[in-house]
Formats: C-alpha cells, structure tokens, sequence
C-alpha cells in the first residue's frame, strides 16, 4: 500500500550527505518540546536570491533552507524527484504551519528519457467512519460552524506526505528516503532562523494554538511566538523523522505514530481552560494503515502549441486550470490591450469555475467528467458566452456537458472553503526531469493540533468537503465519504514545448492556486513578461463570485482600465506564493520565486551564470 521495495542509494549522494548524518543521528538533549534560542544557537540562513539563471540543476522554493538542500542533491548527482523530496522534507521543518508530514499533496513528474509525465495523487482521506452528515450537527440539523470545524479531530485526514515521498523515490528517483530526510533531521535539530513570516503566521494563530497543550508548548514557548532572529528547535520532529528514516515509513503508517495520530484525532489534547469544541475525530490507526497513493494519469492541454499537464481529479487544479486555458484560446491576448486580457483571464476562470464546482470531485466516487472538461469543444462553448467588452453577472451557471453551444443550466455553488496556506516546490535536473510538487497541511496551522512528542501538525483538509450539498438541484460530488479524498485546488504544472520542459510552475493559495498558476502562464506566454516579472506581477482571482479578489497593486494598475468591462473588485493583501523554473531553449534555467509574498522565496541554479 504505502510501501514498497527500496531500490540501493546511490553512493554520490550518500557520501555527500556524510556530515549531515553525523550531526542529525546525534541525539537530541534538548526538552521533549520545541525550543528557542538566540540565534547563535543556530546556522544562518542561507542566501536566498529569488531569482537566478544557469545550468545543472534548479530548485525553486518558498524557503531558503530548502531550496538549498534540493540543490546539494542535484550538485551531488540526485535527481529532481531525490531533490524534490528533500526539499520538501525541509519545507517540513521550516515551513510547518503549511507543510509536514501530516498533510498531503499532488506530485507531477517528468521523466525525459521517455517524455512521459506521471503524477501522484497523495490527497489526504476521510477515515472510514466518515459519512455525508459528518459535518451535520445531530442536535440542530444544521452544519457545524466552519471556524469551529476546522480546529477539530473532525477536519483531520489521513495523512499522505509520507507515501507520496516514498512512492515518488521508489517511481522515479535514484535515492533511499533515508538519505532524503537527513538534511531535514539536520534543520529540526540545529534549529533555523525565525524570520517575520514566522512570527506573523504563530502571531495570527496564537490564540487557536494555545487551545492544544502540545502545539503551544512547540510553538508558543513562554506564552507567545518566538522573537524574529530566535533559531527556532524541533526535537521532536528530528526524533520522529529519524524513526522514520530508520525504519521507513512503516514507523509512521504501522507503528507507534499511527496509533498516537488516531489517538490525537480521536481526543485532541485540548489545554485547560480551552474554549474550542474540538470535535473529536473518528480515524483509526487501521485508516493510516489503509492508505495508498495513486499514481494516475496528468490532465493535458495544448495552449499556443505547448502541452500543459496537470494534476487530475481528486485535484481540481488540472481540469481547472486546462479548461480556463482552453476557453482563452479562442481570443487573442497581448501586452497590447492587457486590460481586455486580464478582463478575458478573468471571465474564463469564473466559468471554469462553475463548471468545477458542479462536476469535480474524488473519481472514486463520482463519475468526474474529465475529458469533457479538458476537451477544446466544450471550452469553445464556454467562450462564446463570453463577452469580450463586458463581465458577465456573477455567477455565471455551469455548462450542460453537451454544450455545444452557449445555452447553460443553472446551479447553485456551494461557499468556498478551501483556505489558503499551502507550500510548492519545483525543480529540473541535469538530464532535463522535472517536479512540480504541491504539500499543504490546509490552512495556516493546520488543524492547530500538534501530535505529542512528535513535532508536526495535522492537517485539516477534510474541511475542503462541502458539509452540505450545495444545491438540491443536482448531486454534490464533494460530499464527505469514508476514505474519498476533498476535492483540491492544488495546481502543480509542467509544460512541455516540443517534448522538452519549458515551465515548471505552481503556487499555494486554496481556490486561488487554479487563478495564480493561469495568471503565470497568462503573463509569461500571452503578455511577453519574463518569467521574474510573470511571478512578481500584482494578482487577481475571479472564481465566479460577485467581486474579484485582488491585491491593492493590482487595483492600483488596472482597477481604472478595467472599469469599463464592469468588474467589481475586493481587496486581499496577497494571491499565491509562486515556485517556478524557465528552461530556455538554449538550456539556460531560470529559478524565480516571489520577491516579496509570504516573505519572498528562493530559486537556485547548480551553476550560476557569470
């Protein structure tokens, strides 16, 4: 199910690796729960450009520590699945409140010996106890309250990181997970950097975290987050992925963990005095046992002769972000009229949108129209209802999929909950492989809920379930159910020109990961932006609600131009947090990650250009 025959290590990486292990295999003296200290305590960060350009190998990150471990398994001989894994590993550590090994995630890979493009499906599941009125409060009929549910047993799925991790290495990469996870032991137990990210997300989440004695006692140390320039220890976490990477990941999936992780979701280790109901869960240790990743085929388009492939369903980034490319292939759009393509950007993702929520869900369950979807006949259908000098009133109605023209039925939409703390990665090597990999634990902080004595956070991506149907009209394919995955909008990308890699791209940020990934590829292929300049340009999402969401230098630049078409807008501070990799035609590679968002992030080249 989750494991599998190991293949041998190559010794490159291995010997490479050396040091880390002398130091991670150290045991911890440090107290069971996090620590803080000054930051002498603890290694700097590493420089960390957001763009760079070169050749041998790129990495792409949110996290300096990360990128740059990916980067010494490429240098060393790895691979960009034996990189991605590391990094990701790290993003583990540093980037807890979005990542961990108690969430889950989509893993595109491209293999260039074959030209083939594989995915891994490692969505967290419901449990089996799980039901379509899970969500339903038996006292009043009612759903729970989102902002209750969402710090609960109740909102945790079984976790599927780990799997993907160890799929992803036995599949496609040259490298043991042992290996993989030692730069990541390494950063637990030295401790990283706490930079203003880090203070603001725990700040924000404070009161919710000092509802769970064991989150607060990690990550609330004497009462509130750790000070901007602390080095911030997890021992905890080194111990737990030491286990792991001494005994794979049957220690986590079979063992112990499993039993403390079911134990954790069916009784939250609320603190004294805490006020939040935390619904209990009902996952077993047999749930975790259960689990498997899913290796499926990608979605597919051709947008302006290149090939897009993406993450099918459970995810509805793929289908989403295909079909919203589908429909602008019937218009031109250029840096010469940018306020009639952005209008036109944001029309095709309003009705894709629609079509999304009336059609997506785990096709285990539902019958996921998918080639209709990504199918050019029903996106020209799309377009035709599409007005390129006025948006449309929103929200705009599914289309019947038998259009072939523009008549539509309506339905209602269920409100979107899908929140937005996410994490991605992308990465090419020498040979030309590339890894776009989205991991979330949902949103910021998870559920809140810190497993004991083992140093991460569960997810609470059962949230991403619609509690009721969304209309009495039609069935809801998002309903929970046990073991089916919620539907996602994680969005990893990799497109192809002529059979090469050409973009690697993707982004967190719930529904407005399907918008930010189209808004990339928007700018960069339609606008004639540079990919730096794709990935740091203002941003809005239109997923078929009454206003745009948009950054303020967005309204600052094109709120005027846009006022003629009739969009209405509302202000969010940020959209996404892009990890993304150009190969050129010359093989040059350029890295980006944003300049600025989430605290910027960092792309990095094996052999920088001179």
């Amino acid at each position: 199910m989750h494991s599998s025959t190991r293949r041998p290590a190559r010794a490159v990486v291995s010997l490479a690796l050396s040091a880390i292990v002398a130091v991670a295999t150290i045991a911890v003296s440090t107290p069971a729960s996090g620590a803080v200290t000054t930051v002498e305590a603890g290694r700097p960060a590493p420089p960390s450009p957001s763009v760079s350009t070169g050749y041998g190998g790129a990495v792409a990150s949110v996290d300096a520590e990360a990128s740059a471990a990916g980067l010494e398994v490429l240098r060393k001989g790895g691979n960009a699945a034996d990189a991605a894994v590391a990094t990701a590993a790290v993003l583990g550590v540093t980037e807890p409140y979005s990542a961990g090994i108690g969430g889950g995630g989509y893993f595109v890979y491209f293999d260039a010996a074959t030209g083939e493009v594989s995915t891994l499906d490692g969505r967290e599941t419901a449990p089996a106890g799980m039901t379509e009125t899970s969500f339903i409060n038996g006292a009043t009929g009612l759903p729970y309250a989102f902002a209750d549910a969402v710090s609960s047993g109740l909102a945790v799925g079984v976790p599927g990181t780990l799997a993907t991790w160890e799929a992803a290495l036995d599949r496609f990469g040259t490298e043991s997970l042992k290996d993989m996870l030692k730069p990541a032991i390494l950063v637990a137990t030295r401790g990283f950097r706490v930079d203003q990210t880090f203070v603001d997300q725990t700040a924000a989440n404070q009161a919710r975290f000092a509802q769970f004695s064991a989150t607060a006692d990690l990550f609330l140390p004497g009462g509130a987050p750790p000070a901007v320039g602390s080095t911030f220890k997890n021992p905890d976490l080194a111990k737990t992925l030491r286990e792991i990477a001494l005994r794979g990941t049957g220690a986590f999936y079979d063992g112990a963990i499993a039993d403390e992780i079911a134990k954790t979701v069916q009784r939250p280790p609320t603190a004294p005095g805490a006020v939040l109901p935390a619904y209990p869960g009902t996952m077993t240790a047999a749930d975790i046992a259960d689990y498997s990743v899913l290796e499926q085929e990608p979605t597919h388009v051709e947008y302006h002769g290149l090939d897009v492939f993406g993450m099918a369903p459970s995810s509805s980034g793929g289908t989403t972000v295909g079909e919203s490319l589908n429909i602008l292939e019937n218009f031109e759009l250029s840096a010469a009229d940018t306020a009639r393509s952005l209008h036109l950007y944001l029309e095709a993702t309003a009705h894709a949108f629609a079509d999304r929520g009336a059609y997506v869900g785990d096709p285990a369950y539902v019958d996921v129209p998918t080639e209709t979807l990504l199918s050019q006949e029903f996106a020209d259908a799309r377009a035709c209802v599409i007005d390129p000098d006025q948006a449309a009133p929103k929200p705009v109605d599914p289309a019947p999929l038998d259009a072939a023209g523009c008549a539509a039925a309506a339905a209602a939409q269920a409100p979107d909950t899908e929140n937005i703390s996410t994490t991605h990665l992308s990465v090419v090597d020498k040979w030309g492989n590339a890894v776009a990999y989205t991991l979330t634990i949902e949103q910021t902080g998870g559920s809140g809920i810190t497993v004991p004595g083992r140093g991460f956070l569960l997810n609470n991506e059962l949230t991403d379930f619609n509690f009721a149907p969304a209309s009495p009209l039609r069935p809801d394919p998002n309903l929970p159910a046990a073991g089916k995955r919620p539907r996602s909008s994680m969005s990893p990308t990799i497109v192809l020109d002529g059979g090469d890699v050409r973009y690697v791209v993707g982004s967190p940020g719930g529904s407005m990961i399907i918008t930010t990934v189209t808004q990339v590829l928007v700018n960069r292929i339609d606008l004639g932006m540079t990919l730096a300049q794709a990935v740091a340009a203002p941003r809005a999402s239109q997923r078929n609600t009454a206003a745009v969401a948009a950054e303020p230098a967005f309204l600052a630049a094109y709120e005027t131009q846009l006022a003629p078409f009739g969009h209405r807008f509302t202000t969010t501070a940020e959209i996404g947090a892009v990890a993304a990799i150009e190969v050129g035609e010359d093989g040059l590679l350029t890295a980006v990650a944003e300049p600025v968002r989430r605290g910027g992030g960092t792309g990095l080249v094996v052999q920088p250009a001179k």
